[in-house]
């Protein structure tokens, strides 16, 4: 899978986890219908410009957006945090020693747990798994066991002396 059709799956999940039309995205950001279902089918890359007129709308910081669509890297002295998803500094130091691929997929993961998260806070009473299932489809079955496990038993944290 390209960096493009991960993008696209991405924007996808956000829109529709608002719940949101490709129509009302497309009123709201004056960008055609069609353009951004390609964009979120993975046909089309979105430009700078396009990346910006769609942040606000789907509910990215407009850095994070860039970041995730590779306009931007993370500014190395600040790692993750600097996504606006708080990391713990541990973590943090370490993921950005990671390449710009696998960052951009754990605050894709992060940024996931964070929209189920506040949905599970505003009234549903199912388990993560199950939530995730019914409204994210996409998602792949083996994400979803990775962080059900680790909801479930989270690690012991190790600190350094």
């Amino acid at each position: 899978m390209n960096n493009r059709n991960e993008l696209g799956k991405i924007l996808k999940q956000r829109r529709v986890a608002i719940p949101m039309t490709l129509t009302e995205l497309s009123s709201a950001t004056g960008v055609s219908g069609s353009h951004l279902g390609r964009i979120e089918n993975g046909n089309r890359s979105p430009s700078g410009h396009i990346v910006r007129k769609i942040a606000k709308p789907l509910g990215f910081e407009e850095d994070e957006l860039l970041i995730l669509a590779g306009f931007k890297s993370p500014k190395p002295s600040e790692g993750v945090e600097a996504i606006s998803v708080k990391v713990d500094p541990y973590v943090a130091k370490l993921l950005s020693q990671e390449p710009v691929e696998t960052q951009r997929a754990v605050v894709a993961i992060l940024t996931l747990i964070k929209l189920v998260a506040k949905s599970i806070r505003s009234g549903y009473n199912i388990g993560f798994a199950e939530y995730v299932r019914r409204n994210y489809p996409q998602v792949d079955e083996d994400i979803i066991t990775m962080v059900k496990d680790i909801l479930e038993h989270p690690p012991k944290r190790v600190t350094s002396e």
